[in-house]
């Protein structure tokens, strides 16, 4: 139950004594919870320099963060972990596109009129919410993302829904276009776009990408970039921005021949599932299911998909996340994209947030491409020679120029290049309704001729088909935040995977006298030397420091201290179980390095202290 009271005594400066104390014995008589671990998470964050709200001078911005220190260390050790694992290791290749694009890429790929969310505004304040997540979050209504404008309406004035800010009376939902709108140069009455994805950069270069895998398939092709969505009314600190950056991939490939032939890397990883069909029938029952069985069992559409999601929980396990706090949930109809056939989100269960996605994967079959061939007027098929050409009678639909080119004219040209884009079984399956819509005409069936020909053909041409992974980096980086957050004997202890780790280890002296910052300062430039990640701190105790260490996650703390000035070595003390052993200076990156790695265990680096 939410309570206004408390949200106000939050932000409100109270210097009488009395009214701090009956503030307390209230919370103490309604038994406050303690403090989430989301709550000690952003807290964290925000003062170790990890992430903050940006722009905090002039207040704040709803839905946009920046990344501290530690924070763009951390976030770029996922990125280049990404990259490894889904590009590098998989020998695909990655592009950068620009982040703002024409409006025809948009208008092709179905974002300026698919890409939308429902929103309503207090009639009194003028504050605007997304509609069902406002109706979830006050009635507990649930699926109401699934609900057209006008059930969202009378759900609302049903379940007696008012601002929450000022209780003020709510007018119907509109629509709302989540993608920021531009001008590309002096021309204002153009309507271009910062991008809310990635993967139109990949779908517009497609003809350059093919060439450069040499015409083969399957390929894919990835991005990691910022995107950008204008959120209604953004929340939940990190996890609902308005600009974040996406780690995004698109494989290409012929629908004709769907086989993964990578399959097996990956064919015994037990998939953690929720599919569309148990939510239907009101069911949270997880199924598991094997990366083998996944398409065969019809739980997955396309094998290249069932892949990427295998590969993806691994390496959400290797990012800190247990296996019980994560799962696949399968997107219901109403919540799908408007360019996916099939679409999966990966989630991973947060304190105080519940279920959060921070993956989803699409099958956009030929979606993209063909919207683009539309548009563009240019053919995005792929070419395949047959062995020996080949004989057949084939149907083909004639435009007749004659009758219908007098009623374009000047868009004459324009509309016959996006009808031979469209080719004849398009042609055919729209006729079959009477008439064809082409760039903006409905032009009726006898404008049309059927005719029968004989070709010898010497290939086929298809549109590939696309299976694509996106994730979330923010989103990512907290859940690691979150998951690596330990309490060990009132301080924290933040374990995040040493792969991962924004500092790798920190140097101290002892003391600050007796030539031991002299010493520690020299180890700590030869660690930097050897392409460590290394800092040195010498502010306060030694208990201090190895706490500060603790809570910023720094796997080793070196420390020097009057043994090191005699015999060259010195203490190494371990981030998870607070042992200490001792190690000759000489020997130390090398152990060290090995430690990170894994390759070497934390008693095995030397003798302990």
């Amino acid at each position: 139950m939410k309570c206004r009271f408390f949200q106000v005594f939050a932000q409100t400066k109270i210097y009488d004594l009395g009214s701090v104390a009956l503030i307390f014995k209230i919370a103490e008589l309604i038994r406050l919870p303690q403090s989430s671990k989301y709550s000690k998470v952003v807290e964290l964050a925000k003062r170790r320099g990890f992430f903050w709200p940006a722009y905090e001078l002039y207040g704040g911005v709803g839905g946009l963060i920046s990344f501290g220190p530690l924070g763009k260390l951390l976030k770029l050790r996922v990125e280049e972990k990404w990259r490894e694992t889904f590009v590098t290791r998989q020998s695909f290749f990655e592009i950068e596109s620009p982040t703002v694009a024409p409006g025809r890429v948009f208008k092709a790929s179905g974002h300026v009129g698919g890409f939308v969310d429902k929103m309503v505004q207090c009639m009194k304040c003028g504050r605007r919410y997304r509609a069902d997540h406002l109706l979830e979050e006050e009635a507990r209504v649930e699926n109401a993302e699934g609900l057209s404008l006008d059930e969202l309406g009378r759900a609302i004035k049903e379940k007696g829904v008012v601002c929450p800010e000022c209780g003020g009376q709510l007018n119907v939902p509109t629509l709302f276009n989540l993608m920021f709108k531009t001008a590309i140069g002096p021309y204002v009455e153009s309507a271009d776009y910062l991008r809310p994805e990635a993967a139109q950069g990949m779908f517009t270069d497609f003809e350059r990408l093919r060439e450069y895998a040499r015409d083969k398939l399957p390929f894919a092709a990835a991005q990691i970039g910022h995107v950008l969505r204008n959120e209604i009314s953004p929340r939940q600190g990190p996890i609902r921005l308005r600009e974040f950056t996406i780690m995004e991939l698109e494989l290409f490939f012929d629908p004709q021949r769907p086989h993964c032939d990578r399959l097996d890397a990956v064919r015994d990883v037990r998939l953690i599932m929720l599919s569309a069909q148990s939510q239907l029938q009101g069911s949270e029952r997880i199924e598991e299911c094997s990366v083998a069985d996944a398409v065969p069992s019809k739980l997955v559409q396309t094998e290249w998909q069932a892949y990427f999601m295998g590969l993806a929980q691994r390496f959400l396990l290797e990012l800190g996340v247990p296996s019980d706090d994560l799962r696949f949930r399968e997107k219901l109809p109403w919540e799908r994209a408007h360019y996916a056939s099939q679409l999966f989100d990966l989630e991973v269960n947060l304190d105080q947030l519940g279920w959060v996605e921070v993956a989803g994967f699409a099958y956009r079959t030929d979606y993209d491409l063909r919207g683009h061939m539309k548009e563009s007027g240019e053919d995005l098929r792929v070419f395949e020679a047959y062995p020996e050409p080949v004989e057949r009678r084939v149907k083909r639909f004639r435009v007749r120029r004659e009758l219908l080119g007098p009623l374009l004219r000047d868009d004459a040209a324009r509309v016959f290049k996006a009808l031979e884009a469209m080719g004849s079984d398009e042609i055919e399956s729209s006729l079959a309704g009477g008439y064809v819509m082409c760039e903006g005409y409905k032009i009726p069936r006898e404008h049309f001729e059927a005719v029968e020909e004989i070709v010898i053909e010497k290939g086929r041409r298809f549109i590939p088909h696309v299976v694509e992974p996106s994730f979330g980096a923010e989103r990512l980086v907290f859940s690691i935040l979150e998951k690596s957050y330990s309490e060990r004997e009132d301080r924290v202890v933040l374990k995040i995977p040493k792969d991962l780790v924004p500092v790798e280890v920190e140097v101290f002296p002892l003391v600050e006298r007796a030539g031991l910052p002299e010493k520690a300062v020299s180890i700590h430039r030869a660690l930097l030397q050897r392409g460590l990640r290394a800092e040195y701190d010498d502010s306060g105790s030694i208990g201090r420091r190895y706490a500060r260490a603790d809570e910023i996650g720094v796997p080793a703390a070196v420390t020097v201290d009057h043994q090191s000035l005699m015999d060259d070595t010195v203490t190494v003390r371990d981030r998870d179980s607070w042992r200490q052993v001792r190690v000759s200076v000489d020997k130390l990156p090398t152990l060290l390095r090995e430690y990170l790695r894994g390759d070497t265990r934390f008693e095995d680096l030397g003798p302990p202290v």
